[in-house]
């Protein structure tokens, strides 16, 4: 009888430790996939954040946005080295963050269709990144909405810049059906943005004047026979 209830003993207490032993194992499975997603995931963010200051410095964004960003990405590189401190991916955001940290001002650096849509994704990104930082408590409702607007205006102030720049080069070399479409293009989007009239006034003169300079003569004169017959009707 007494063996009996040895025995029985003996059972549960293998069970409890074999329940003990899978719970741990378990438990360590999900902490391990929950440390790689938690890894892929701010692989991908500060990957992004990393590329938004970059432009953001290429752009001469005003520095207290940069700054608030720039803590925002050490913040996600310092959980990176903290889930894995000797990992290549510690080591390879920290090193690209250093280069985002030596981007300077450049106003060729959008001089190109591709750099530009680059630099529209990664200002679009910020906007966000502003929100979801106002959300987390990290800004003040109002100086989320002030960087905003400045990001916005910033954007709308590359974009124009970058198809004016482009036009240039083209008028310069004495292609101006291609110029006058990057003047059109810049004037069209600045006339459709939100940003007030007397931050337009100035850029749309200029446009105004570059395009009258390479618009084909034929251009100019149907457009001032057609201004002569509304005058005379």
């Amino acid at each position: 009888m007494l063996d009996n209830i040895m025995y029985v003993v003996l059972l549960a207490v293998v069970g409890v430790i074999a329940l003990t032993a899978n719970y741990i194992i378990a438990t360590r499975e999900q902490q391990q996939k929950a440390k790689e997603e938690r890894l892929k995931f701010l692989s991908v963010q500060a990957e992004h954040t990393i590329q938004t200051l970059s432009v953001l410095r290429e752009a001469n964004c005003k520095s207290d946005i940069v700054h608030k960003i720039d803590e925002h990405a050490m913040s996600q590189i310092e959980e990176v080295g903290m889930l894995a401190p000797d990992s290549p991916l510690y080591a390879d955001l920290t090193e690209q963050k250093n280069g985002a940290d030596n981007t300077v001002a450049d106003d060729a650096a959008f001089a190109s269709d591709k750099s530009l849509k680059r630099a529209q994704i990664y200002i679009n990104f910020s906007e966000k990144l502003i929100l979801q930082m106002a959300r987390h408590s990290k800004l003040t409702v109002s100086l989320a909405r002030s960087y905003q607007q400045e990001l916005y205006r910033m954007k709308v102030s590359v974009v124009v810049g970058a198809h004016m720049s482009q036009g240039m080069r083209y008028k310069d070399r004495e292609e101006p059906l291609v110029a006058l479409s990057h003047f059109k293009h810049a004037k069209a989007l600045l006339v459709g943005s939100a940003l007030p009239p007397i931050m337009k006034k100035e850029r749309l003169a200029e446009l105004q004047t570059l395009i009258t300079e390479v618009e084909p003569k034929r251009h100019k004169l149907t457009d001032q026979l057609s201004k002569d017959m509304d005058r005379f009707w």
